[in-house]
This record gives structure tokens, C-alpha cells and sequence, in this order.
């Protein structure tokens, strides 16, 4: 098997990474902030899943399986787990911005820097 479809998924995941990295930095809108951290998000879980990859790998429910090998079942627990605190933190997030434009009237990051008290 040729090394970049063995590799597809980190490729994949850099490719993620790159473009969440270049929204969160270059954007001013604060939701399409959110959106870069978002997609970095799924980057690091696309990197996770990834990890427990292996070929010809079957579930780890299997116990009585010999002679082949089982996927791993601890990146896709943490997995799960960085999707859960994924969706809370943006609903978080989603939040602070409505209640910074119900204060300011803009959702631009260097207009709502005055918000005080």
C-alpha cells in the first residue's frame, strides 16, 4: 500500500488543523471564530480516531479473537469525550457571543473589546 493512502488521515488531519489554525487568526467576526475553533476540534479528533487505526482490526468487544489484532478502545473513549466537552464549550462560546452583541450591538472581536462591567 502506497505511504500516502496510509497517511490519508494524518494528511487529513493537518489539512483540518491548518485551516481551523487560519480562521481562529484571521477572522474578526467572533462566530466565525468559533467556527475555526470548531473545526480545530475535529481535527484533534479526526487525529485521535486515527491513532487507534489498524489494519484488519476488529472490534474490541471480541475477546475470544486470536491471531488478530483488535483497534484500540482508548482513543475512541477519549474520543467521544472530546466531543462532548466540544459541544459544550461552543455552546459556551455561542452564548458569551449573544450575550456580547445583546450589550454592544456587534459581534466584530476589536468592537467588542469595550464591553466593561
Amino acid at each position: 500500500m502506497s505511504t500516502i493512502v496510509t497517511n490519508a488521515p494524518f494528511i487529513g488531519v493537518a489539512a483540518l488543523a491548518c485551516v481551523g489554525l487560519y480562521i481562529m487568526l484571521s477572522q474578526r467576526n467572533l462566530i466565525k471564530i468559533v467556527m475555526g475553533i470548531t473545526i480545530f476540534e475535529s481535527a484533534v479528533n479526526l487525529f485521535l480516531v486515527s491513532l487507534g487505526y489498524r489494519n484488519e482490526g476488529i472490534a474490541p468487544i471480541f475477546t475470544n479473537a486470536t491471531g488478530t489484532y483488535m483497534v484500540l478502545p482508548v482513543p475512541q473513549a477519549m474520543t467521544l469525550t472530546s466531543i462532548v466537552i466540544g459541544v459544550a464549550t461552543t455552546a459556551l462560546m455561542l452564548t458569551l457571543i449573544i450575550l456580547i452583541y445583546r450589550h454592544t450591538g456587534e459581534i466584530d472581536a476589536k468592537k467588542s473589546r469595550r464591553v466593561k462591567g
